[in-house]
């Protein structure tokens, strides 16, 4: 009788030990803080996967098989990705990519809505397209952006897609410049109460929003196909173009996109995207703590300013960018992971901007 109770009081005693210790296992994952999370991820990729980890790439051929092989920070993707699909279609696909993913996907989109939308554009997606920023102004006001956003936010969450290169945060002179038919208004004061009700929606819904184009083109052109020279005074960018972008900020927006601009203001002799300069000031000036990003590199004010793809994506990384809009995203990788082997770029920079990333991905249930 006493060697049965000796014996069932120690498979008691093992059950016990074994529960706590799954329980203690357990608290301790719980009681991980992000930035823990981030440093374990972190320690675990090659250079190449934190330099590829940067980069934003226009959604390739053969995507899965891509990803597979070079672990992309995430891809962007154009109206022709849905034009011939479904949601279940994109779903499946988008799922695929992410599995083959170490670090989970930024897979992004630029929905803005008006004429720069690339899924609600079609049919099988929404009934209608998403109305223009000034189309939503003149219907309901911030009432009509605030429940723009929170679907929109939905809609494109609900199929995988959980980043938004939006809102656009230019203040335009007037209905004749470039970026106009983008922008929500021409006053700056309107046009910040709207970048602060798009992100705080898009925060509320767990998506990601990106406020463009920073520093603000006000009246410039268009970048996409010239060489731009801003010559305005830097107190007009800070009492005019940068109101909305600081009002983005306080929201809590997750990352901003810098334009191909070259503005006397901040830096004479380089486009914005690639100035030292525009970005010392983005993080002291205003304080800016998440994610900066390129506008495309494939652009003309960009690529044919430094006239050579490798040298742009490494004066692009030098100048303090986090990540990399291209469409050149292998080019990017190995020019970029020369540089560092060089030590042309610290590593210690790859590793800080690789952290911003992790960080946003975290916080925005991107990484589980």
């Amino acid at each position: 009788m006493k060697k049965r109770f000796i014996k069932a009081l120690c498979i008691a005693l093992s059950i016990i030990t074994v529960f706590s210790s799954t329980l203690f296992a357990s608290a301790a994952e719980s009681t991980k803080t992000t930035e823990d999370r981030v440093n374990e991820i972190l320690s675990q990729m090659t250079l190449k996967e934190k330099i590829a980890q940067m980069i934003l790439y226009d959604v390739p051929s053969k995507p899965k098989k891509m990803q597979r092989k070079y672990q992309f920070g995430g891809y962007l993707l154009f109206a022709d990705s849905f034009e011939n699909e479904t949601k279940a279609g994109i779903r499946k696909k988008i799922k695929g990519w992410q599995k083959v993913s170490k670090v989970k996907m930024l897979i992004a989109v630029d929905e803005e809505g008006g004429n720069i939308n690339r899924v609600s554009k079609f049919s099988q997606f929404r009934t209608a397209p998403f109305p223009s920023p000034s189309q939503l102004r003149k219907s309901g006001g911030i009432t009509a952006v605030a429940a723009d956003s929170r679907e929109k936010a939905q809609f494109l969450k609900a199929l995988g897609i959980n980043t938004d290169l939006a809102p656009v945060a230019d203040t335009p002179y007037k209905a004749s410049n470039y970026i106009a038919g983008r922008a929500y208004s021409t006053s700056t004061k309107k046009n910040a109460r709207f970048v602060s009700t798009v992100v705080t929606q898009f925060n509320a819904n767990q998506c990601v929003s990106c406020l463009k184009h920073f520093p603000g083109y006000g009246g410039n052109g268009n970048t996409h196909t010239d060489i731009i020279r801003d010559k305005r005074k830097l107190s007009v960018y800070e009492k005019r173009d940068l109101v909305p972008f600081k009002a983005g900020i306080e929201s809590g927006a997750p990352m901003i996109l810098v334009n191909h601009d070259i503005i006397k203001a901040f830096d004479k002799k380089n486009p914005a995207s690639i100035s030292k300069k525009v970005h010392t000031y983005m993080r002291k000036k205003l304080g800016y703590k998440g994610v900066i990003m390129t506008d495309s590199l494939n652009m003309a004010a960009a690529r044919d300013f430094v006239g050579n793809d490798s040298k742009l994506a490494v004066k692009a990384v030098k100048a303090g960018n986090d990540m990399l809009c291209t469409g050149n995203g292998i080019i990017a990788i190995n020019a970029i992971y020369k540089a560092v082997k060089k030590g042309n770029i610290k590593e210690k920079q790859i590793n800080n901007s690789v952290r911003r990333i992790l960080r946003m991905k975290i916080k925005y249930g991107i990484i589980k």
